[in-house]
């Protein structure tokens, strides 16, 4: 089955990838698109209980790109996907303010929006088909790596070391391998805020009348915007699932834990004075379906590759995105295709030069996408009504061409050469 994939002849680069969520596994698909040969490590036994985590997720069109280079992906994600070209902004109160359209943006690529855990079955089973080589429960340790032999590796819970020319590490916000990039261990940090999350199924609602209107004409998307505080809500599957996202000020402990449970009669504690839309979406989710997620953050990394040059850190390992970016899931995607091309482009002979080359590519743009996350959330939860009355588009999500019209692959092979001469060119004398 593997051989029905096009794929490079192969490069002779062997590659570990550390998890096994969307960064990890875009990173395994290209580096196996590349040629290189791939084992992909996942610390849970079992992948059903990755991809039975249920909220939406988000790939803009410049996520998407990659998904059209993986034969039948994309079409698989995009029949389960919400079809909404818009967003319905309202106040808290209810009132509507303004329709935001994507639909031009279709000139750029497809937009995906569904379920986390079944946008990541599509992709996990799309790895499993190319047959690359998936090691469940399989807890990374520690990293290391040599100069001679000139190597990377990870050791295992077991004991037991693996070794490969690269290792990527894509595990999230607690990645094991931002210590040999560091060189010290660092705790992600409380962002201040949290998020409530749902997703269940439309009967909940369907005869309820203040609610009925979210599912009774297929797929809709609206946004309820009020101090310090953001409501989303969106049917999708034709209608046939509901899904309800609000982010909220908090101070929990986050060495504790960032996810857990959630009553829907807390989350209501939060909303005071809001509209009977959003209540009755709260009050209809059933039990067991609604998690508090605490945001957390990393400061921006002087780096996201280590001292050798044999490890690379990519996703949220490397770069924390607030939800209001929308663009976390995109940005990791690009990561693992732009690792990918350096490799291939460098050679088994240049690694460090393939992971340098993929720092300098990914820096800048990269931190530029994460600092549209506190923007838009400043945007929505400090609001001037008295403006935005006058001019609704002022609380219109930022869409810009630079981060949605980009493809990393093209960007990668266009501006590798320029980027490694600039990276080997001799330092000017004082």
């Amino acid at each position: 089955m593997a051989n029905k994939f096009p794929r490079l002849p192969p490069s002779g680069i062997k590659v570990i990838v550390v998890g096994a969520g969307f960064a990890g596994l875009a990173a395994a698909i290209e580096c196996d698109r590349k040629g290189h040969a791939v084992t992909l490590l996942e610390k849970v036994d079992d992948i059903d209980e990755i991809m039975r985590i249920g909220d939406i997720i988000s790939f803009d069109p410049n996520g998407s790109k990659a998904f059209e280079r993986w034969p039948g992906v994309v079409d698989q994600m995009e029949a389960i996907a919400r079809q909404t070209k818009w967003l319905d902004l309202y106040h808290h109160q209810g009132k509507f303010v303004t329709r935001q359209s994507f639909a031009h943006e279709s000139a750029w690529g497809r937009r995906i929006n569904g379920h986390r855990g079944q946008l990541h079955n599509i992709i996990y089973r799309h790895a499993v088909a190319r047959g690359i080589d998936i090691r469940l429960g399989k807890r990374v340790e520690d990293y290391f790596e040599s100069d001679n032999p000139p190597q990377a590796g990870v050791v295992l819970s077991s004991g037991e070391r693996l070794v490969a020319d690269v290792v990527i590490a894509a595990e999230g916000v607690r990645s094991r391998g931002r210590k040999i990039v560091l060189g010290f261990d660092e705790n992600p940090k409380s962002s201040g805020y949290a998020v409530y999350r749902a997703w269940f199924p439309a009967d909940r609602i369907i005869n309820n009348p203040k609610i009925r209107h979210i599912v009774a004409n297929g797929d809709t998307h609206q946004g309820f915007i009020g101090p310090d505080i953001h409501f989303l809500a969106s049917s999708i599957k034709n209608g046939t699932e509901v899904n309800w996202v609000f982010t909220h000020v908090d101070d929990g402990n986050i060495e504790e834990s960032w996810q857990f449970p959630g009553r829907p009669e807390e989350a209501l504690t939060y909303l005071p004075g809001w509209c009977d839309v959003v209540h009755e979406l709260v009050k209809a989710t059933p039990p067991g379906r609604l998690i508090d997620h605490k945001l957390v953050y990393r400061d921006p990394l002087p780096t996201f590759i280590s001292p050798r040059a044999r490890t690379a850190l990519i996703g949220d390992s490397a770069h924390p995105f607030l939800p209001t970016s929308i663009q976390g899931a995109s940005q990791s995607i690009e990561d693992g295709v732009v690792l990918a091309t350096c490799l291939e482009l460098s050679g088994r002979g240049n690694i460090p030069r393939a992971l340098r080359a993929y720092e300098k590519l990914r820096y800048e743009r990269v931190h530029r996408a994460q600092a549209q996350g506190p923007k838009t959330r400043e945007r929505w939860h400090k609001a001037d009504w008295d403006k935005v009355w006058k001019d609704p588009t002022l609380i219109h999500l930022p869409r810009e061409p630079w981060l949605l019209n980009f493809d990393a692959e093209r960007d990668a092979y266009g501006r590798y050469d320029d980027v490694v001469a600039g990276l080997e060119a001799p330092k000017a004398k004082l």
